[in-house]
């Protein structure tokens, strides 16, 4: 397991009161553009269905983000205002890039604590097993 970035709690501790006070649109429309860029062109068709037109709230839980979206016709969007949320997740934004790194494993997380989901366990799932399926989603630039 790769150890938390140095300082990245300090970090997010400075950052947290000026994103918690910013508009969530503009992160989330980041998000929803990085989705579809490089995840939606992976998404069988199938997968594609059954995860379409159902809110997903990520909450970025140590910088205050809370960013609801769905995925429709054209693709990742901001979920509407007072749309219902069928699943929420939750961690750390260095939580969150290691299993966008394919770095941890979405069930160890849960286990451990590192990540909650909450919402209809059947979409959770079908999610999980697509991202899974799917594999890393960024691969980091090598170090040399």
């Amino acid at each position: 397991m790769m150890p938390a970035l140095p300082m990245w709690g300090d970090i997010a501790a400075r950052v947290r009161p000026v994103l918690q006070r910013l508009p969530m649109q503009p992160p989330g429309l980041a998000l929803a553009a990085l989705l579809n860029r490089f995840l939606r062109p992976k998404l069988p068709a199938d997968a594609a269905e059954a995860l379409s037109n159902r809110t997903v709230q990520i909450d970025v839980s140590d910088l205050g983000l809370v960013l609801r979206l769905r995925l429709g016709a054209h693709g990742f969007g901001l979920a509407a205002t007072g749309e219902p949320v069928a699943l929420r997740i939750a961690a750390s934004a260095p939580v969150f890039l290691r299993l966008l790194r394919g770095e941890d494993d979405a069930d160890r997380l849960f286990f451990e604590r590192m990540m909650v989901m909450e919402g209809d366990t059947e979409f959770g799932l079908i999610l999980k097993n697509t991202l899974d399926a799917i594999g890393p989603l960024w691969h980091a630039p090598q170090r040399h």
